[in-house]
Protein backbone atom coordinates (compact mmCIF):
# COMPACT_ATOMS: atom_id res chain seq x y z
CA UNK A 1 0.00 0.00 0.00
CA UNK A 2 1.17 3.49 -0.78
CA UNK A 3 1.89 5.97 1.63
CA UNK A 4 -0.82 7.53 3.07
CA UNK A 5 -0.80 11.12 4.75
CA UNK A 6 -3.75 11.71 7.30
CA UNK A 7 -5.45 14.15 8.14
CA UNK A 8 -7.81 15.39 10.78
CA UNK A 9 -11.07 16.93 9.38
CA UNK A 10 -12.76 19.14 11.89
CA UNK A 11 -16.01 20.94 10.96
CA UNK A 12 -17.11 22.95 13.89
CA UNK A 13 -19.09 26.29 13.77
CA UNK A 14 -18.00 27.78 16.69
CA UNK A 15 -15.02 29.16 16.03
CA UNK A 16 -13.16 29.56 19.41
CA UNK A 17 -13.71 25.60 19.79
CA UNK A 18 -12.41 25.39 16.37
CA UNK A 19 -8.94 27.10 16.73
CA UNK A 20 -8.89 25.14 20.28
CA UNK A 21 -9.26 21.18 18.39
CA UNK A 22 -6.72 22.92 16.13
CA UNK A 23 -4.34 23.87 18.36
CA UNK A 24 -4.60 20.49 20.06
CA UNK A 25 -4.24 18.37 17.21
CA UNK A 26 -1.39 20.27 15.87
CA UNK A 27 0.75 19.89 19.25
CA UNK A 28 -0.32 16.04 18.84
CA UNK A 29 1.94 16.04 15.54
CA UNK A 30 -1.25 15.72 13.22
CA UNK A 31 -2.06 16.81 10.43
CA UNK A 32 -5.04 19.00 10.49
CA UNK A 33 -7.71 21.03 8.44
CA UNK A 34 -10.52 23.00 10.00
CA UNK A 35 -14.17 24.05 8.14
CA UNK A 36 -16.50 26.41 9.58
CA UNK A 37 -19.57 24.61 8.21
CA UNK A 38 -20.57 21.37 6.51
CA UNK A 39 -21.30 22.95 3.50
CA UNK A 40 -17.86 23.82 3.14
CA UNK A 41 -16.31 20.50 3.51
CA UNK A 42 -18.51 18.71 1.51
CA UNK A 43 -17.15 21.37 -1.32
CA UNK A 44 -13.75 20.49 -0.54
CA UNK A 45 -14.24 16.89 -0.21
CA UNK A 46 -12.74 14.23 -2.22
CA UNK A 47 -12.39 10.28 -2.27
CA UNK A 48 -8.57 10.98 -2.05
CA UNK A 49 -8.92 12.15 1.73
CA UNK A 50 -7.63 9.70 3.85
CA UNK A 51 -8.00 10.58 8.11
CA UNK A 52 -10.67 10.85 10.15
CA UNK A 53 -13.58 13.74 10.23
CA UNK A 54 -13.85 15.60 13.73
CA UNK A 55 -17.98 17.01 13.56
CA UNK A 56 -20.50 18.96 15.72
CA UNK A 57 -23.48 17.41 15.45
CA UNK A 58 -25.72 20.72 15.73
CA UNK A 59 -24.47 23.43 13.74
CA UNK A 60 -26.90 26.38 11.04
CA UNK A 61 -27.28 24.94 8.02
CA UNK A 62 -26.36 21.74 6.98
CA UNK A 63 -25.93 20.14 11.37
CA UNK A 64 -23.72 17.23 11.36
CA UNK A 65 -25.99 14.36 10.56
CA UNK A 66 -26.72 15.70 7.47
CA UNK A 67 -23.31 16.20 6.16
CA UNK A 68 -22.46 11.96 7.33
CA UNK A 69 -25.98 10.95 5.17
CA UNK A 70 -24.18 12.86 2.22
CA UNK A 71 -20.95 11.29 2.41
CA UNK A 72 -22.78 7.93 2.78
CA UNK A 73 -24.23 8.82 -0.29
CA UNK A 74 -20.85 9.64 -1.85
CA UNK A 75 -19.50 6.54 -0.09
CA UNK A 76 -17.03 7.86 1.86
CA UNK A 77 -15.50 5.93 4.04
CA UNK A 78 -13.70 8.58 6.26
CA UNK A 79 -14.44 7.36 9.83
CA UNK A 80 -16.43 10.21 11.48
CA UNK A 81 -16.48 10.66 15.27
CA UNK A 82 -19.50 13.27 16.27
CA UNK A 83 -18.70 16.45 19.02
CA UNK A 84 -22.40 16.41 21.03
CA UNK A 85 -24.39 18.50 23.80
CA UNK A 86 -25.94 16.44 26.87
CA UNK A 87 -29.11 16.35 24.81
CA UNK A 88 -27.71 14.99 21.68
CA UNK A 89 -26.88 11.51 22.74
CA UNK A 90 -29.97 10.08 21.22
CA UNK A 91 -28.68 11.83 17.48
CA UNK A 92 -25.16 10.41 17.71
CA UNK A 93 -26.68 7.15 18.90
CA UNK A 94 -28.41 7.29 15.68
CA UNK A 95 -25.40 8.38 13.95
CA UNK A 96 -23.20 5.76 14.67
CA UNK A 97 -26.30 3.23 13.24
CA UNK A 98 -25.57 4.93 10.03
CA UNK A 99 -21.71 4.69 10.43
CA UNK A 100 -20.02 6.84 12.58
CA UNK A 101 -17.20 5.27 14.43
CA UNK A 102 -17.59 7.48 18.02
CA UNK A 103 -18.84 10.42 19.83
CA UNK A 104 -17.44 12.21 22.66
CA UNK A 105 -19.82 14.59 24.78
CA UNK A 106 -18.91 18.65 25.51
CA UNK A 107 -17.16 19.32 27.33
CA UNK A 108 -14.50 16.68 26.72
CA UNK A 109 -11.21 15.36 28.37
CA UNK A 110 -8.78 16.16 25.78
CA UNK A 111 -6.87 12.91 26.17
CA UNK A 112 -10.20 10.98 25.52
CA UNK A 113 -10.88 13.03 22.15
CA UNK A 114 -7.07 12.24 20.76
CA UNK A 115 -7.97 8.66 22.24
CA UNK A 116 -10.60 8.21 19.95
CA UNK A 117 -9.39 10.05 17.04
CA UNK A 118 -5.86 7.89 17.32
CA UNK A 119 -8.67 4.42 16.78
CA UNK A 120 -10.17 6.44 14.50
CA UNK A 121 -7.31 6.93 12.36
CA UNK A 122 -6.00 3.41 12.87
CA UNK A 123 -9.33 2.35 11.76
CA UNK A 124 -8.86 4.61 8.24
CA UNK A 125 -5.63 3.14 7.41
CA UNK A 126 -7.01 -0.51 7.85
CA UNK A 127 -9.93 0.08 5.65
CA UNK A 128 -7.63 1.50 2.88
CA UNK A 129 -5.50 -1.17 3.15
CA UNK A 130 -8.52 -3.88 2.69
CA UNK A 131 -9.64 -1.56 -0.46
CA UNK A 132 -6.00 -1.57 -1.83
CA UNK A 133 -6.12 -5.39 -1.69
CA UNK A 134 -9.46 -5.81 -2.83
CA UNK A 135 -8.60 -3.38 -6.08
CA UNK A 136 -5.40 -6.07 -6.88
CA UNK A 137 -7.83 -8.94 -6.71
CA UNK A 138 -10.17 -7.23 -9.16
CA UNK A 139 -6.77 -6.09 -11.06
CA UNK A 140 -5.93 -9.91 -11.30
CA UNK A 141 -9.58 -10.78 -12.77
CA UNK A 142 -9.06 -8.35 -15.16
CA UNK A 143 -5.92 -9.99 -16.64
CA UNK A 144 -7.53 -13.27 -17.00
CA UNK A 145 -9.09 -13.56 -20.41
CA UNK A 146 -12.43 -14.70 -21.45
CA UNK A 147 -12.01 -18.41 -21.51
CA UNK A 148 -10.02 -17.70 -18.24
CA UNK A 149 -12.38 -15.93 -16.49
CA UNK A 150 -15.29 -18.80 -17.92
CA UNK A 151 -13.17 -21.84 -16.73
CA UNK A 152 -12.92 -19.91 -12.81
CA UNK A 153 -15.84 -19.28 -12.43
CA UNK A 154 -16.83 -22.97 -12.63
CA UNK A 155 -13.92 -23.71 -10.51
CA UNK A 156 -15.17 -21.72 -7.95
CA UNK A 157 -18.61 -23.56 -8.55
CA UNK A 158 -17.10 -26.48 -7.93
CA UNK A 159 -17.02 -28.45 -11.25
CA UNK A 160 -14.25 -31.07 -11.89
CA UNK A 161 -12.23 -30.61 -15.14
CA UNK A 162 -13.63 -33.30 -16.38
CA UNK A 163 -16.80 -32.09 -16.34
CA UNK A 164 -15.89 -28.72 -17.53
CA UNK A 165 -14.17 -29.90 -20.29
CA UNK A 166 -17.37 -31.44 -21.39
CA UNK A 167 -19.46 -29.07 -20.93
CA UNK A 168 -16.90 -26.64 -22.62
CA UNK A 169 -16.43 -29.44 -25.60
CA UNK A 170 -13.16 -29.02 -24.99
CA UNK A 171 -10.31 -31.73 -23.66
CA UNK A 172 -9.47 -32.25 -20.05
CA UNK A 173 -6.24 -31.12 -21.13
CA UNK A 174 -6.87 -27.49 -22.25
CA UNK A 175 -8.95 -27.23 -19.12
CA UNK A 176 -6.11 -27.72 -16.93
CA UNK A 177 -4.13 -25.57 -18.84
CA UNK A 178 -6.26 -23.10 -18.32
CA UNK A 179 -6.58 -23.90 -15.00
CA UNK A 180 -3.16 -23.27 -14.03
CA UNK A 181 -3.33 -20.07 -15.85
CA UNK A 182 -5.87 -18.62 -13.83
CA UNK A 183 -4.21 -19.74 -10.59
CA UNK A 184 -0.92 -18.13 -11.58
CA UNK A 185 -2.59 -14.65 -12.76
CA UNK A 186 -4.71 -15.05 -9.57
CA UNK A 187 -1.16 -15.40 -7.50
CA UNK A 188 -2.44 -18.23 -5.64
CA UNK A 189 -2.27 -22.32 -5.49
CA UNK A 190 -5.43 -22.82 -3.46
CA UNK A 191 -8.72 -22.99 -4.81
CA UNK A 192 -9.96 -22.20 -1.60
CA UNK A 193 -7.76 -19.60 -1.68
CA UNK A 194 -9.28 -18.45 -5.04
CA UNK A 195 -12.23 -18.63 -3.73
CA UNK A 196 -12.52 -16.16 -0.90
CA UNK A 197 -10.47 -13.94 -3.24
CA UNK A 198 -13.39 -13.77 -5.85
CA UNK A 199 -15.59 -13.74 -2.92
CA UNK A 200 -14.08 -10.58 -1.05
CA UNK A 201 -14.49 -8.89 -4.06
CA UNK A 202 -17.91 -9.43 -5.17
CA UNK A 203 -19.43 -6.76 -3.74
CA UNK A 204 -16.96 -4.43 -5.90
CA UNK A 205 -17.87 -5.59 -9.13
CA UNK A 206 -21.68 -6.22 -8.83
CA UNK A 207 -21.81 -2.33 -7.77
CA UNK A 208 -19.96 -1.95 -11.49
Amino acid sequence: MTDIQQTVYVVEDDEAVRDSLELLLKSDGKPVKTYESATAFLKDYSDKMAGCIVLDIRMPGMDGMELQKKLNEKHSILPIIFVTGHGDVPMAVDAMKEGAVDFIQKPYREEALLEKIEAALKQDLEQRKSLDEKQEIIRRIKSLTPREHEIMDRMIAGQANKVIAIELEISQRTVEIHRSRVMHKMGTHSLAHLVRMVLSVKDLIDAG
